[in-house]
């Protein structure tokens, strides 16, 4: 059994979802760039339109309420809000989250607001972007904005989702925006992330009220060595390790960058952009941390001969690999397994280790499990609907890893399946399907899948089956 107050639920992310690009005051955001460069992003996709939840958000609190949500873990827009990542906010931007906010506490479903989930306003990329330290000082006047404007409402805050997906895809290997290929631009950008952390903390701190609770969404690297009895192989794994994880971590946690992590990367950088009394400001008290979590990697150190192409991971290419800083010979290997339309291979054991390792490194901190969820090749069958089994098994297997994780003393608050709806997946486009519920994207139409009926009679038992039930949509 799970807790009578665990908090299940589903999260989703602005730019993926809200579409109305250019409506209600907003400006572009690095995204909005990005997917309008051509080859950037898979067939050309856009987020102009995406779900039209920014029109349609009624109807998607009423399918959360039909399938018994109790959270619901959402992005902020930043050019929505405030259109140049300056100044005073635009009252439309604020009125939409409002009235979203209110539509939840209506419905009993606890709002999670995520400031930044990657779309920076595209005058401050203009500016420079996450390398400079100018918007860590923007990001700070922007979550005071919004901490004053909904901290009447919102009890749980999220900083950042996923900064190394920021800084190393965005500024290292490109896939992301605002598509930038720079080493040194990577540990930059990842300082300012970290320092808008804190900043934004400050900032939210100074406006809500004592009760509310603010985290930070990490989606750490469970790295593995191919062989651990071999040195190369333990090296190669910590290498990756301090780039995936605690380079995000340790200075939030622990006020302080690891000292490996600097040797590694001194070639690239001296860290002269990290400030006196920087890490005490990344270092603020926290009241949770949020896991995202997907897939394992497992790493090993130089290798004598050339593997064939269905042992490699997808990390080993030339662009991807060019942004862990410090372990360019490393070698990814493809983890054995069933895959996923992503080819990430399913492994709910990362997920169990993971809780259990921030669970020692943050005792005294609640564990939210704020993304896990798998992309399946989707479609309508005859009927018009839905059936999703593989979805299924793996929400079934990850809940009982989560569930293994408590067992062993975790303090698991809550878990927010990835995602809600099928939507824009960033350079993907819309060609992988995350959502519990489908999305017609030339009509719009959304439909539950037999995983969303699934769930709905997960929350509500608050315990799994044995086995999950594979069949036709179940009922609520």
């Amino acid at each position: 059994m799970f807790p009578p107050d665990f908090l299940w639920g589903s999260a989703t992310a602005a730019y993926q979802i809200e579409g109305a690009a250019r409506e209600g005051g907003r400006t572009p955001s690095i995204w909005d760039t990005f997917s309008h460069t051509p080859g950037k992003v898979l067939a050309g996709d856009t987020g102009d339109v995406a779900c039209d939840h920014y029109h349609r958000w009624r109807d998607d609190l009423a399918l959360m309420s039909e399938l018994n949500l109790r959270s619901y873990r959402f992005s902020v827009s930043w050019p929505r809000v405030q259109p140049t990542g300056r100044g005073p906010a635009v009252q439309a931007g604020l009125d939409f989250y409002r009235e979203l906010v209110d539509g939840l506490l209506e419905r009993d479903i606890t709002p999670i607001v995520t400031l930044y989930h990657w779309d920076l306003p595209q005058e401050l990329e203009d500016a420079g972007g996450w390398p400079e330290r100018e918007t860590a000082e923007r990001f700070a006047e922007y979550a005071g904005i919004v901490g004053e404007t909904l901290g009447d409402r919102v009890q749980l805050w999220t900083t950042l989702n996923e900064p190394f997906c920021s800084a190393f895809l965005g500024y290292g290997s490109g896939v992301h925006a605002p598509g930038r290929t720079d080493q040194e631009s990577v540990l930059r950008a990842s300082h300012h992330l970290n320092l808008a952390h804190g900043l934004g903390t400050q900032a939210l701190r100074s406006v809500l009220p004592r009760s509310a609770e603010v985290s930070i969404s990490f989606n750490p690297g469970v790295v593995r060595p191919l062989d651990p009895s071999s040195e190369a192989d333990r090296d190669a794994a910590r290498r990756i390790d301090n780039l995936h994880t605690r380079i995000f971590s340790d200075p939030v946690l622990h006020g302080s960058y690891p000292e490996d992590l600097k040797q590694d990367t001194a070639r690239v950088s001296d860290w002269s952009f990290v400030r006196d009394g920087d890490e005490a400001i990344i270092h603020q008290p926290l009241d949770s941390i949020g896991i995202n979590y997907y897939t394992t990697t497992i790493v090993s150190g130089p290798l004598n001969e050339e593997l064939p192409e269905s042992k490699l991971s997808s990390n080993h290419g030339k662009s991807e690999h060019s942004m862990w800083v410090g372990a360019e010979d490393v070698v990814f290997h493809r983890p054995p397994g069933e895959v996923t339309e992503m080819g990430w291979t399913v492994d709910p054991s990362g997920l169990t280790d993971l809780l259990l390792r921030f669970s020692r490194e943050a005792p005294k901190l609640g564990l939210y499990v704020t993304e896990n969820g798998a992309a399946y090749d989707d479609k309508p069958d005859a009927t018009g609907a839905v059936h999703d089994p593989e979805r299924i098994a793996y929400l079934h297997q990850h809940f009982a890893a989560v569930h293994e994780a408590m067992e062993q003393g975790a303090d698991v608050r809550g878990y927010q399946v990835w995602s809600l709806l099928d939507n824009f997946e960033w350079a993907f486009g819309y060609s992988k399907r995350f959502g519990i519920v489908h999305v017609d994207f030339d009509t719009l139409a959304r439909t539950p899948k037999s995983s969303a009926r699934w769930y709905a009679g997960v929350i509500a038992a608050g315990e799994l089956s044995a086995e999950p039930a594979t069949g036709a949509p179940q009922s609520d």
